[in-house]
């Protein structure tokens, strides 16, 4: 498929696991790929395997000022966007009586903070008709122990795919959210649980999962590329979950 061709997607975080996998399948869909992350060195590697004219830019996902920097570097190379999914995020998991400050605050300004002022300080750069996707999460949804802040976030973020359409839609912008499930990616390493416990961890949440394994990046990115592109011009401040039945059975 040709869906984004001559077309210009930005991915943040999209030097690692579904943002990764999210930029190379709109590069393998003509599109050019603008992808950001905090690490230089992955998002150098990550660049390299999307495509001629691809662009790879530091940038911190919980900074406002990041965002506006990052929104005048675009505007400065006369970039304008199609289509956004706003992936960077982070998921600490503590009970109750573990959550301090610093872990909440954290949590907020990369989940929440970060994804809204980012599209804010894009929205000049936004063509009629972009698709905006953001990545949302079934821990919204389903009151896994442990993950109150890191759900919370992404409820908040969930709710702004309603808000924002509304306020977009004059202009043909739709916004939507992919909620993964269980997903096999590098952010299962740093959810702050004992590497001695992580195993279990995965093997228990796995135990939930009706289809019995952890999704893949790339299911993850086919339904990103399909809530972005014109094949979903009907859908409007959805949420699509992609977790294997977890939250559905």
């Amino acid at each position: 498929m040709t869906r984004f061709n001559a077309k210009t997607v930005l991915v943040t975080g999209g030097n690692s696991g579904i943002g990764l996998a999210t930029a190379q399948a709109f590069a393998a869909e003509g599109a050019r790929v603008i992808i950001t992350g905090r690490d230089e060195a992955t998002l150098e590697q990550a660049r390299g395997t999307l495509g001629e004219g691809a662009l790879a830019i530091r940038n911190d996902a919980g900074d406002i000022q990041a965002a506006r920097t990052l929104a005048a570097q675009l505007a400065e190379q006369g970039i304008t966007l199609d289509a956004v999914f706003l992936n960077a995020g982070v998921a600490k998991f503590a009970p109750l009586e573990g959550v301090d400050e610093a872990l909440w605050d954290q949590t907020f300004d990369i989940n929440i903070k970060g994804p809204f002022f980012t599209l804010q300080a894009l929205r000049p750069l936004l063509n009629d008709g972009a698709g905006i996707v953001l990545n949302g999460s079934i821990n919204a949804h389903i009151g896994m122990p442990n993950s109150s802040v890191y759900a919370a976030s992404k409820a908040a973020l969930i709710s702004l795919a309603k808000t924002l359409s509304s306020e977009l839609i004059g202009h043909g912008i739709r916004v939507n959210v992919v909620s993964p499930g269980p997903v096999s990616t590098p952010l299962y390493g740093k959810l702050g649980i004992p590497a001695e416990q992580l195993s279990d961890v995965a093997a228990g949440i796995q135990a939930q999962v009706p289809l019995k394994r952890f999704g893949t990046p790339a299911e993850i990115a086919s339904a990103v590329t399909y809530l972005a592109s014109s094949d979903a011009g009907f859908i409007v401040g959805t949420e699509l979950i992609v977790d294997g039945g977890m939250s559905q059975l």
